[in-house]
């Protein structure tokens, strides 16, 4: 159960709209190293975790990962809400708008829709955080790919501080990953989860 606050995790107060801008921020909502795909990745990779504490950081931030998707659709939603239909027509964003209006809809910026693809699931302890790991760092890069784009300091604190917390997520990541090695390495672990298939690969 999640408790909601009703409060952006940073505020978001953008006063020109920008729908050029907007299609290239959608990406971080519904694209390949979106918000969207974090979240469901960490909070599925949890059930196949053994131990509580891993698996309590996947789900603190598998739920941190939503409040960062209500941020980019913030973002989004506040670039788009004013549109006059000739700003629509020359920004190129008549295509959205036909199947859309200006509502937020999960797409990468090529245009592409979200699908369950955009995460991965192995139930595997070590290959999981190392997924979770190299996700952070591709939204990380994509942050960084935004920041090139952006002129508007409204647009750019936001994302700044999203980018900041990709960071900070890959750090916890590692912390995790040296955490689930040693109870791999550990013979007690084996001792007391006998079902456990204990491989090569989980020793190194």
């Amino acid at each position: 159960m999640w408790s909601y606050e009703k409060r952006l995790q940073f505020p978001v107060n953008i006063k020109e709209p920008n729908a050029k801008l907007a299609q290239v921020i959608i990406s971080q909502y519904g694209g390949p190293d979106g918000e969207m795909g974090a979240s469901m990745r960490y909070l599925s990779q949890r059930y196949s975790m053994p131990f509580k504490e891993v698996a309590g950081l996947l789900t603190d931030i598998g739920t941190e990962e939503l409040g960062h998707l209500e941020m980019v659709a913030t973002i989004v939603h506040q670039l788009t809400r004013d549109l006059s239909m000739e700003e629509i027509e020359k920004s190129g964003f008549a295509n959205y708008y036909v199947d859309h209006t200006i509502g937020v809809w999960p797409q990468a910026a090529g245009g592409v829709p979200f699908n369950a693809c955009e995460f991965q699931v192995k139930g595997d302890i070590i290959t999981d955080l190392h997924e979770s790991m190299a996700a952070e760092q591709k939204a990380r890069s994509t942050y960084d790919n935004i920041l090139r784009l952006i002129k508007d300091p409204n647009v750019c604190e936001p994302i700044k501080f999203l980018r900041a917390r990709e960071i900070v997520h890959y750090q916890r990541f590692g912390e995790a990953l040296r955490i689930a090695q040693d109870h791999l390495n550990s013979r007690n672990f084996y001792a007391f989860n006998p079902g456990f298939d204990r491989c090569d690969s989980c020793e190194t």
